[in-house]
């Protein structure tokens, strides 16, 4: 295994951006693209919900399979040149062909939209076409949920426009966001040397066992936010209105309408969860004031929120995180620790810290190779170790899928369920590991870990949904500048954090580098974090009573999350997400840490 933090290997998708096969793809897809676009003006644009059900279950059988083809091609493409993108920005080859591609997916959507359009004009007549056996049947959950999506679509015209704008529109401003975000950099004096460090690197030293360190890291990443605001409020004034433009055109009540949508949840259960969340946040407050006074404060600054407690000075090599990370997942499952194993080894990890390469983390399904790949800003410590259990979860998660020979339109998740597996893998990692600490000032530093987690998924979560929820509301009026952006963040922030955290030291430009708000066909990509932590418990309790008899249900579950909605799914284990119970239940897990932490 690797001591130090790795690149990823996406040569086994495409071998270079010169590729043949790479060209060739991308111009099958643009070929099939108008072969579908032909497909659907000639044979199925006439037919209407009195037609024989055996013609429409035919057709439907073959557009199934034809969409599930290109989607896999366009998959494979796709996460092939974000991977190379996100990782180097200053790659023009790169952006010119991720640019280019985003062109022909324009035409790929368009023709998706007057499918959608047709599957909700043939409604009525899908019950008894999907009755009859055949690929489409299988299909049924999404066929149905594409028909009942498509009364929020504008006119066939205005919908291609639509798409075909948002390549200088919202997609623009999206990619300026990461531009802008990951090439600048920032000076840090660190052990008496001076180092030039990409933003993500400051924003980790936030977790430095050095006061001072954190203390500076914090005021400088400040000032670099201070000097790129203006682009970044103008991509999310560009975004954020064409949300609101398009959903007004569509008939959707606000941007919430369509997020809970896409969660496929609906607001009885948001309302139970964020209610659940609401009434936890004393709790966590307390856990706040806590912390402060290990530091001699009544409350915390932004720099000491994420400050390591116990013995911190614990930091870890890349092959020790890889080491620790898979021996308690065969804990779990000896299959999980085996496909953690073959990421490693097969170099699906990009984990180094540089230039150009974006902030955070994420997994991405490769399903031509039916694969993933993983990216993390590794440095070291062990909530970076988390992070990695969190996005192997979402490689297991999309191995479970296509162990499963789940397709590509059923393999669609809704963010909700797409963290059930992530906050899993993060829980078997923590539970495995406070259960063999011996030493309370390990223990002390293993909870604060969780609990610097646990409090950005339940309360900074929350003050990102406020935060998104006001920027849309006032967008209708007029664009915000970024000055009103930051007054947005920082009350959102008191409202959720309230006294535990000093007001004068906040953090009002968290907006600029969270890439969630910057994307324009998935608004509010917050609230499903808190729904898949607060899931993932509920689950890892009833793992914990019911023992490995709960392993095969639970890859069950992750192979079908494409497949049914979240309350559906729930039921497999007696849960009912639309009562506040279930959330509170899962909340209590936290309340234990918290009290044990006050206790230590």
């Amino acid at each position: 295994m690797l001591s130090t933090p790795p690149r990823w290997d996406l040569s086994n998708i495409y071998s270079g951006l010169d590729a043949s096969e790479l060209k060739a793809d991308m111009q099958w897809i643009t070929d099939e693209g108008e072969s579908i676009n032909v497909y659907y003006q000639k044979e199925l644009a006439p037919l209407t919900s009195t037609a024989e059900p055996e013609v429409l279950a035919g057709h439907l059988d073959k557009l199934v399979e034809r969409l599930n083809q290109i989607y896999l091609k366009a998959g494979t493409i796709g996460a092939y040149l974000h991977g190379c993108v996100a990782t180097d920005s200053y790659d023009a080859e790169a952006m010119r062909m991720n640019s280019r591609f985003g062109i022909i997916m324009v035409q790929v959507q368009n023709v998706s939209t007057k499918l959608e359009a047709w599957l909700g004009k043939i409604s009525k007549a899908l019950p008894q076409a999907l009755a009859i056996d055949g690929i489409a049947k299988a299909h049924s959950f999404f066929l149905k949920e594409a028909a009942e999506q498509s009364q929020y679509l504008m006119s066939e015209a205005e919908e291609m426009l639509a798409g075909e704008l948002s390549l200088s529109g919202a997609r623009a401003w999206s990619q300026l966001q990461g531009t802008v975000t990951s090439q600048k950099t920032a000076e840090i004096d660190l052990d008496g040397e001076v180092k030039t460090l990409p933003m993500p690197a400051i924003i980790n030293l936030h977790g430095h066992s050095d006061e001072d360190v954190r203390r500076r890291a914090y005021e400088i990443e400040m000032q670099a936010w201070e000097t790129i605001k203006e682009p970044l409020a103008a991509a999310m004034n560009g975004i954020k209105g064409t949300v609101n433009t398009l959903n007004s055109h569509r008939g959707r009540k606000d941007a919430l309408h369509s997020a809970l949508d896409m969660a496929r949840i609906d607001r009885q259960t948001l309302d139970a969860m964020m209610g659940a969340m609401q009434d936890s946040f004393p709790m966590f407050r307390k856990y706040f004031r806590a912390k402060a006074k290990r530091f001699g404060q009544e409350q915390l600054p932004w720099w000491n929120l994420f400050a390591p407690a116990g013995k911190a000075g614990k930091t870890y090599t890349f092959s020790e995180a890889t080491n620790l990370i898979l021996k308690n997942f065969a804990v779990f499952s000896p299959e999980l620790k085996d496909f953690a194993q073959g990421a490693f080894e097969n170099n699906w990890i990009d984990a180094e810290q540089r230039s150009g390469k974006r902030g955070g983390a994420f997994c991405m399904s490769v399903p031509g190779v039916k694969g993933s790949r993983i990216l993390c800003n590794f440095d070291g410590s062990l909530d970076q170790v988390m992070t990695m259990a969190h996005e192997l979860g979402h490689g297991f998660h999309n191995y479970c899928m296509f162990q499963a020979g789940k397709t590509e339109l059923q393999r669609s998740t809704p963010m909700t369920m797409a963290e059930t597996a992530s906050i899993m893998c993060e829980t078997i990692v923590f539970d495995a590991i406070v259960s063999q600490v011996k030493d309370p000032q390990e223990e002390l530093a293993i909870l604060e870990t969780a609990l610097i987690s646990d409090s950005q998924v339940i309360v900074d979560i929350y003050s990102r949904f406020l935060f998104e929820k006001e920027v849309f509301e006032r967008r209708e009026k007029s664009d915000l500048s970024a000055d009103e952006l930051c007054e947005i963040m920082e009350n959102a922030q008191k409202a959720t954090f309230g006294d535990g955290v000093d007001e004068r030291y906040l953090h009002k430009f968290m907006w600029t580098w969270k890439p969630h708000y910057y994307r324009y066909g998935l608004s509010f990509y917050n609230f499903p974090y808190a729904f898949g932590l607060l899931f993932g418990a509920g689950l890892y309790a009833i793992y914990k009573e019911r023992g490995d008899a709960f392993i095969p249900e639970y890859k069950q579950l992750l192979a079908s999350t494409g497949e049914g909605t979240a309350a559906d799914l729930a039921k497999r284990f007696g849960i009912d997400i639309r009562e506040r119970k279930f959330w509170e239940e899962s909340l209590k897990v936290v309340e234990g840490r918290i009290d044990r932490y006050i206790e230590l």
